[in-house]
Order: C-alpha cells, then sequence, then structure tokens
C-alpha cells in the first residue's frame, strides 16, 4: 500500500492527487512553488525510490517569484488555483512512469483522470485552511538557510489549554517521544524512583562504562541532558531555536560524594578560624550551621548542591560558568568556537549558583548582618519594613542621633547614609560588598544613638577569610564582565533562606553596577517564601530611585521540606508559606506587580524594559495567569519584557507551543558527562515523582502523538522548524 509523506513550504498548500496502483496518494504544492513528493511503498511493500518533479519545481518557482512571495498567511483561493494552472502547464510533471516510482502507472484512466481534478477544485477551495494548518510534520521542498528566514517568521496560534499534541511536540522524532513515554513511566513507579541512584550504579557495576553510557543516552540522560559539553549540545540548541525556544545553560556535573563527607565539608566550611558566635549576645541562629542540615541535598529534589572544597575548585567553577557563557554567545570575535555561539544568536542565559564560587561561611556571616542591619533599622524608624518604605531622611537620622551629634564617628556615619528626595535608601554603602578592594569588617558600623559609640554589626573576620570573600566578589564580577562583553544575560540562582539575603545583596549590587542599559544580571525570587513579594516591591524600588534594570526570575522554591525542619529544629519562625494555594497567591500577587510596574513605565513614555521578568513555572495555571495578564494590560511578546521558562524534558506542552506562537520562550538545558551528572537525573527522577499530575497530562499528549503518527504513516518523522525565538 502507498505510504505518504507529504512536504511543504511555509506558504500556503494546496494538494492534488493522483493514482498508482490503485492507492491514492497526495502531493503538496505551495504557492510560493515549493514542490516535492513522498516516499511510496509498492511492489509488494518493497520502498520505492524518492524523487522531486524537477520541471513543475521550475515552474512553480518561476510562478511564485513573479507573484512576489506570498505571504504565508494569505492561503487564498487565487493562489491556490494559479498553481494548479502552473501544474497543468506542464502536463508531462503528470507521468510518473520515469520520473516518479518505478513501475507505477501514469494517470491513463479517464474516470481517474476525472476523480484527480475533482480534488484538484475541491483542495484548491481549501487552499487557505490548508496553510493554517501548516503541515506541522512536513518537510519543505526547498529549506531556507537556518537564521535567515524570508519575510515573517512563522507564528502559530496558541491553544492557552495546552491540550495540542502537535504543537507540543513537533520539534521531536517519533523515537524522542517513545523514550520520553518510556521515562514518565518509569517515574510513576515510587520504588523505583526511590531507589533510583543506587539501580543507576548497580548498572554501571554490571554493563560497564560504555554499555551503560549507551543505556543512559537511550533513556534519562537523552530525554533530560542536552549532550556531555559545550559542542556537542549545540544539534540541540539549533533545533531548539528553529522551533522558537532558547537556551537556559547549566553545567549539571556534581560530586557524588556521601553525606558524611558533605556534612564534614559545610561544616568546616560555614566556621570563621575565629570561632563560631551562635552563642553570642544578639546572633540569629538561622544563620549558623547545624550539622543536622549541613548536607543541603536533604530533602531537595530539584536544585544543584556545591559543597566548598577549597578556593581552587571555585576557580574551575567561574570557568565552567565563562564557557557557559560563551558557548550561548553569538560574538565570533572570540575564540574559534562558531558552531556553538551561533546556535542562540545573542538570545541565550546562564545560570550560576554564588555558593559555587566561594567559601559558604562568608554568605552566611554576611545574611546575619543584613538581617541585623533591618532589625537596627526598624528600631530607628519606629516600625516594621524596609527603610525605603518609611521614607526618613537625614535629617530625621541627624535627630535620632541628636545626643551624640557632635562625635565625629557618627558625622562620619552620616555622610556615608545613601539617600534621595525620597528618602534614605541604604545605612551602608552596599556599593562596597562589590568593590574587590572593600573589607567587610569595615562597612558594617553603626553608632549606639545612646553613647554614639560605633558597634561592628559583622562578627569579627579574620584577615584570610577576608580574602575569600574579595576573591568570591572577583569571580563573580568576572563572570558578569564576561556576559557584558559577550551580550548575554546571567541568572544567579536562589538557594536557602540563610544564604538568600547575602546573595540577593549581592545580586542587586551586581544589577546596579552593570544593569545600565539593559537587563544583564537576573536574580531570582522563590514564591514559597513568606516575604517573596515584599523582597520583590523592595528591589523594584531601589532599581527606580537608583536607575538600574530590573531582572527576576520567579519560581515557586525548591528547598520547603529542608526550610521548614530546619526552622522548626533551630527555633525560628518558618519562612515557607502555609500550602501551595498560598504559594500560587504569592505567586501571582508578585508577578501581577511587575507587570502592573511594566505597565505604568509604557504609559508614562518610559523605558518599559527597565523591568524584565522571567515566568519560570512548570504550572500551566501560572503560565496562562501571565498571558492573561500581558494581554489585559497591553504588554505583547515583542515587547520582550516577559518571558517563559521550563526545564528541559518536563513540560514541553507549554514551552514549544509558546515559542512557535510568537513568545520568548526558553528551556533550561542542563549538559555534562554521562556519569557525573548522575545525581541531576536521580532528581529529575524524583521531581517527576512528585508531580504525576503533570506527568499523566504529558504521557496522555505523547501517546496521543505517537498514534498519530503511526496511523499517519509518520514514524520516520524528521523535525525541521521555521521559527524564530522572540
Amino acid at each position: 500500500m502507498a505510504q505518504l509523506r507529504s512536504w511543504s513550504a511555509p506558504r500556503t498548500t494546496i494538494k492534488f492527487v493522483y493514482y498508482s496502483r490503485n492507492v491514492g496518494s497526495s502531493i503538496s504544492v505551495s504557492s510560493n512553488g515549493y514542490l516535492a513528493t513522498a516516499a511510496a511503498f509498492v511492489n509488494n511493500g518493497k520502498r520505492c525510490h524518492r524523487r522531486s518533479l524537477h520541471t513543475a519545481c521550475a515552474s512553480a518557482n518561476a510562478s511564485g517569484n513573479a507573484s512576489g512571495n506570498a505571504n504565508a498567511s494569505s492561503g487564498s483561493k487565487n493562489a491556490g488555483l494559479d498553481m494548479v494552472s502552473a501544474l497543468h502547464s506542464h502536463q508531462h510533471a503528470l507521468c510518473w512512469q520515469n520520473q516518479f516510482l518505478n513501475g507505477a502507472r501514469c494517470l491513463h484512466s479517464a474516470a481517474r483522470q476525472q476523480q484527480a481534478q475533482v480534488a484538484l477544485a475541491e483542495i484548491a477551495d481549501d487552499g487557505g485552511r490548508a496553510a493554517k494548518q501548516g503541515a506541522a510534520d512536513a518537510e519543505p521542498c526547498q529549506s531556507k538557510p537556518e537564521g535567515k528566514p524570508e519575510g515573517k517568521p512563522q507564528r502559530d496560534p496558541l491553544d492557552v489549554s495546552f491540550n495540542d499534541p502537535i504543537a507540543a511536540f513537533k520539534s521531536k522524532t517519533t523515537w524522542e517521544l517513545v523514550r520520553a513515554y518510556m521515562v514518565y513511566m518509569i517515574c510513576t513507579s515510587e520504588k523505583l524512583v526511590e531507589h533510583n541512584m543506587t539501580l543507576l550504579k548497580v548498572a554501571r557495576a554490571v554493563l560497564g562504562s560504555k554499555l551503560f553510557v549507551i543505556l543512559m543516552k537511550s533513556s534519562f540522560y537523552g530525554h533530560f541532558v542536552a549532550g556531555e559539553n559545550r559542542h556537542t549540545i549545540v544539534p540541540a540548541l539549533e533545533r531548539l531555536r528553529s522551533f522558537g525556544v532558547k537556551p537556559i545553560l547549566d553545567y549539571s556535573v556534581e560530586e557524588d560524594i556521601s553525606q558524611e563527607e558533605a556534612e564534614k565539608r559545610e561544616v568546616e566550611s560555614s566556621v570563621s578560624s575565629t570561632g563560631d558566635n551562635a552563642q553570642d549576645a544578639g546572633a540569629l541562629p538561622q544563620y549558623h550551621v547545624d550539622k543536622s542540615f549541613a548536607d543541603r541535598r536533604y530533602k531537595v529534589s530539584s536544585a544543584r548542591t556545591y559543597f566548598y572544597l577549597n578556593e581552587a575548585t571555585c576557580e574551575r567553577n567561574m570557568e565552567i560558568f565563562i564557557k557557559c557563557l560563551e558557548a550561548v554567545s553569538d560574538d565570533d570575535r572570540k575564540e574559534p568556537r562558531a558552531a556553538a555561539t551561533g546556535a542562540t544568536f545573542g538570545t541565550g542565559i546562564t545560570a550560576i549558583k554564588l555558593t559555587a564560587l566561594g567559601r559558604p561561611q562568608l554568605l552566611l556571616q554576611l545574611s546575619e548582618v543584613i538581617m541585623r542591619t533591618r532589625k537596627y533599622m526598624e528600631a530607628l524608624v519606629g516600625g516594621e519594613g524596609n527603610v525605603l518604605t518609611h521614607h526618613k531622611t537625614i535629617k530625621d537620622l541627624e535627630k535620632y542621633y541628636a545626643s551624640v551629634g557632635d562625635n565625629k564617628d557618627v558625622q562620619q556615619f552620616l555622610r556615608n547614609v545613601t539617600s534621595d528626595k525620597e528618602g534614605i535608601l541604604h545605612l551602608f554603602p552596599w556599593s562596597g560588598i562589590v568593590d574587590e578592594d572593600s573589607q567587610l569588617s569595615d562597612t558594617f558600623r553603626v553608632p549606639d544613638p545612646i553613647t554614639g559609640a560605633i558597634h561592628r554589626l559583622i562578627s569579627q573576620i579574620a584577615p584570610k577569610e577576608e580574602e575569600m570573600f574579595r576573591n568570591m566578589i572577583r569571580r563573580l564580577n568576572t563572570i558578569v564582565k564576561t556576559a557584558e562583553e559577550l551580550d548575554v544575560r546571567i541568572m544567579i540562582d536562589a538557594e536557602q533562606t540563610y544564604f538568600q539575603p547575602a546573595i540577593s545583596r549581592i545580586t542587586l549590587e551586581m544589577m546596579r553596577k552593570y544593569n545600565k542599559d539593559k537587563a544583564i544580571v537576573f536574580n531570582t525570587y522563590q514564591c514559597y517564601l513568606r516575604e517573596a513579594y515584599r523582597e520583590v516591591v523592595t528591589d523594584l524600588e531601589q532599581a527606580k530611585r537608583q536607575n538600574f534594570y530590573f531582572g527576576a526570575k520567579l519560581v515557586r522554591g525548591a528547598y520547603m521540606d529542608q526550610e521548614r525542619g530546619r526552622a522548626q529544629a533551630l527555633g525560628y519562625a518558618d519562612p515557607v508559606n502555609p500550602n501551595y494555594e498560598a504559594t500560587t497567591d504569592m505567586y501571582h500577587k508578585t508577578l501581577a506587580e511587575c507587570l502592573r510596574r511594566i505597565k505604568l513605565l509604557k504609559d508614562s513614555g518610559d523605558d518599559f524594559r527597565k523591568i524584565g521578568i522571567m515566568v519560570a513555572s512548570h504550572n500551566e495555571d501560572t503560565v496562562r495567569f501571565a498571558i492573561e495578564n500581558m494581554k489585559s494590560i497591553g504588554i505583547s511578546p515583542e515587547d520582550k519584557v516577559i518571558c517563559f521558562g521550563q526545564l528541559l524534558g518536563m513540560c514541553d506542552y507549554i514551552t514549544f507551543p509558546l515559542g512557535q506562537a510568537g513568545y520568548s520562550a526558553y528551556k533550561y538545558i542542563p549538559y555534562g558527562p554521562v556519569e557525573e551528572v548522575l545525581p541531576y537525573l536521580s532528581r529529575r527522577a524524583q521531581e517527576n515523582k512528585g508531580v504525576l499530575k503533570k506527568i499523566k497530562k504529558e504521557k496522555r499528549l505523547l501517546a496521543s502523538e505517537i498514534r498519530r503518527r503511526l496511523f499517519r504513516g509518520q514514524l520516520f518523522y524528521k523535525p525541521k522548524g521555521n521559527y524564530v525565538p522572540i
């Protein structure tokens, strides 16, 4: 029986029918002249050679060029009839005996010719509908140069119910769909997922390295990881881009160390050489290491964890992050990396973690001093909340220190306070923490309002540890400078709440320093935290008053169980929202505030791109919420201020329809050697077990698309997109 694989171009498509061996087959012809034919099975199932109708193609191309290359959206009936006429003017193209299939018969039957002409007329009338369908699984007769589309980029309508399997998986081969279905089936088995790391290690021991790598590439690794290095991932990045999706690169190699080793490293690297002041007056227990929670991988399924070993390891991590930046850059002035850099056309992002760049003790101490400063400010302003919200002025401070106003140290302190016409911004020159020449011990000092004596808010830091902090800041500055030079962006990931005040403060100072003309640095906000909305609003206000571009990635969060357990054990308030619904409300409230501020900028004629938000969520309700609010306040995808992101191998039914509809869509792309990303793969399996509802939908859509391809004879479908990322 003859088997059809239709070819199409991104122009209006019509079809006519020919008959061979009493079996109907179809040929697609586009209004700009692309014509091709599909493989057919004849002579007892043997595959015949597929050839093009060169004469008809040439004629049709001439006709298409003469008509000025009609837009893909036209799909007019007249264009379809013009193509039919062009084909009739080359009658020899209808003789398939020598041109197309050996042994096939020409259209010698008058009845069959009449049927063919009827079919021609019917399908010509339906040309517009065929153009809209776009032949999702078809290949163009003449492919266009990658990255150089002619005319308007291809765009598909968006099904906001995210129930279209063709839109979700047109970027995948049939084998990739089958592999994905198998992976999700395994993820629904609690016993397999619970012991997945042990099973992987056993498989590696039994099969040996080579067979184990083959097994992983055909299963979990192949589904969740793009490749082994920044060069081998290029085909995956190029295919993503051709379907409207951009990458966030993450080198996902982790040390596979025992719990005992993790605890040992964390305790040693989280205590100062001068000792732990956890029992001192004013010490906050949240910001001191506790051995019970020293293994930061505890109950964490979705976040990569770095454990400090030495400064040399941090230097290597910096180099890895820089290589990620180079891989997503389109700057060809650097070293020969043309394939890797051209794949994303400057639209890529690299994700980094601050705990990979320095000693965790320093982040703990900085976080504690930030929280002490907030308490000091609350006493000063007489209420809760950041000083920005109280609009206190320098004169108010002078009154506060009136009894010691003649003290030289107090006068020096007042001169260093950062303020504007709306009031005080900061008590300290926070820019000092990203200055490689500043000392932490000299920065965080405040006067006593009674005695005027200067108190240090941060515990004493040894000179060697000061040098370590400066090294951490130097590494981060190097990474951000490289991102600025390569014109790509970095997203600094959120981590545990006892690190996060320091991470957010450092990130905000990097924004102030580098986000002067565009958003290069993005901070990450975990919306399962009770303070998420307040933190985002405060940072938005700082960006507005200090005139820098604000970039934020909004996530639900990765450390919920660990945070709750630690808070209960150490006796401080639970920082996490009480339930999933509260977290969703927090996410939507925070996102709505960001969108509101973007609209205010847009309505006032200011540069509304001063705020950029990534909606990093696998929750389709949240994605719909973002889209609906974008429409309601007049923010379009082309404004390039809202983008969406999901993990590679998860929620393709959300990411790809967004990208193909013209929204800014990203996939979080992990890569690294097979045996070194096993901890990452283990987390992906655990995370999928926890979202069975999403897996159920994705499995249903996968099964639907596999069946469709089976019945349509498209098991050997080759993805080829013509989309351009926004």
